[in-house]
């Protein structure tokens, strides 16, 4: 072989090594159990907390099978594990190079509409920049179980009507397409106002927004 065809034949040895690294990279994970409950617990994955019902999975892939107040079950890379309350883990989890989560919502009648789902909940939802939380109305919020006002926080938002009574809540998941944030601020407004679910800033502002002519393109962010 001569020198030149030695040099092609290591760089593409290398680049063939360097794509297989990438496509199958090991983490660790240290786990910690804070809180259980019935089909829900509460977990610190590296320093960052979590809320999990049974079939949810943390973005490192942790996915709870089942829990009661003794113990907590759960699946990472095929495998089950079982923790109690205050226990600790490390596990190494091998992830596979993945898509980046995305939805895609046309225009239609010079609006972004599209379905959607909170708390596990089919809903629609319209897209609104102008709009700081994902809002509703009470009739909406009563409709999808949220006790906004034993849990919510109240304030007041100005509106075209005028000042209208409004209550802060914690959604636990909101999803669009491919894309399912938890922990996002919601707020339901007294009254029918408004008639659909608004997609605000609170959700918004934690994807990657880009127009491609009458289409709008949400990405996840890592």
């Amino acid at each position: 072989m001569t020198m030149l065809g030695t040099k092609v034949y290591l760089h593409r040895y290398l680049l063939m090594l360097l794509l297989g690294i990438f496509a199958n990279v090991s983490i660790a994970a240290d786990i910690t159990v804070m809180g259980l409950f019935t089909n829900m617990a509460i977990i610190r994955v590296d320093g960052q907390q979590y809320k999990l019902r049974a079939g949810d999975s943390t973005p490192q892939g942790i996915k709870l099978l089942g829990a009661d107040s003794d113990k907590a079950t759960f699946l990472v890379n095929g495998r089950k594990q079982t923790l109690s309350l205050g226990s600790a883990s490390s596990i190494t989890n091998s992830f596979a190079k993945r898509e980046q989560a995305e939805a895609r919502i046309m225009r239609q009648h010079g609006m972004y509409s599209v379905a959607g789902s909170i708390n596990k909940q089919p809903v629609n939802f319209l897209v609104d920049t102008g709009a700081t939380w994902v809002a509703m109305n009470t009739a909406t919020a009563k409709r999808l179980g949220i006790d906004f006002r034993y849990t919510g926080t109240v304030s007041w938002a100005n509106t075209a009507n005028g000042p209208v009574r409004t209550y802060k809540v914690k959604l636990d998941s909101v999803r669009v397409g491919d894309i399912e944030l938890t922990n996002v601020q919601g707020a339901v407004l007294d009254g029918s106002s408004p008639q659909k679910i608004l997609l605000g800033m609170s959700f918004l502002n934690r994807v990657e927004m880009q127009h491609q002519g009458s289409l709008l393109l949400l990405r996840k962010k890592w």
